[in-house]
């Protein structure tokens, strides 16, 4: 009879597990096992024994010990919820996982618009020339000193916003938020958060952090 219970809660166990906390269990193939992010998935929990967990990525199965070993396995929750916390200190993750791209409103999306438009504008020097369509439609006849400057360094201007977005948009979005809270690397998601800090920059990363902090509330709520 305690065997059938013992049973019954390992699978109990093992099902919740893989049903959801893969990010946990990939978590610790990363941590305890060496394992690449890439590697680490999909994870599959094998078993669980009061020695150790038994957890398969990619055809590969790999064993965690644990340390000291569980006296039974009502004590699995605690020990892996304490597994899983000092992952992510160690991975230097956070427990908030975005898995959404909110795009920008308001304020930013003129932000947004003003910053395309200028990608777009100053990628040909011919558009502040007289003829283009941009330079009739501006009205630059009428302030040609405006026009000549612009015509003079337009490539300069160009580079400056593209290397200072893209720096913004892979240092501080993809670099230091998107890989924190578990955006997974060269995803639509992660592609999304990036080409938006590539066009507007700053907004971007501001937007995400907001994003971040409602999730933190409503963690607390």
């Amino acid at each position: 009879m305690a065997d059938d219970t013992q049973s019954r809660g390992k699978d109990f166990i093992i099902k919740h597990m893989n049903a959801d906390h893969q990010r946990s269990l990939s978590l610790y193939l990363q941590v305890y096992c060496s394992v690449s992010s890439r590697a680490s998935q999909p994870p599959k929990l094998e078993d669980i024994r009061l020695t150790d967990l038994v957890i398969s990525a990619q055809g590969t199965r790999y064993t965690i010990p644990f340390h000291p070993p569980l006296n039974s396995l009502a004590e699995t929750r605690g020990r892996v919820v304490a597994m899983h916390k000092e992952c992510l200190q160690r991975l230097g993750l956070s427990d908030i996982v975005i898995k959404e791209y909110r795009g920008p409103r308001g304020v930013q999306l003129a932000v947004f618009t003003c910053c395309l438009a200028a990608y777009v504008v100053y990628a040909r020097r011919a558009n502040f020339l007289p003829g283009s369509l941009f330079y009739e439609m501006a009205g630059l006849r009428r302030f040609p000193g405006v026009a000549g400057l612009n015509y003079q360094y337009a490539p300069r201007i160009w580079w400056t916003l593209a290397v200072a977005h893209s720096f913004e948009a892979l240092g501080l979005l993809a670099g230091m938020r998107l890989r924190k809270h578990g955006v997974p690397l060269f995803s639509g998601l992660w592609w999304a958060w990036v080409l938006s800090g590539v066009i507007e920059g700053f907004t971007a990363w501001n937007r995400f952090d907001q994003l971040v902090k409602e999730k933190k509330r409503e963690g607390i709520l």
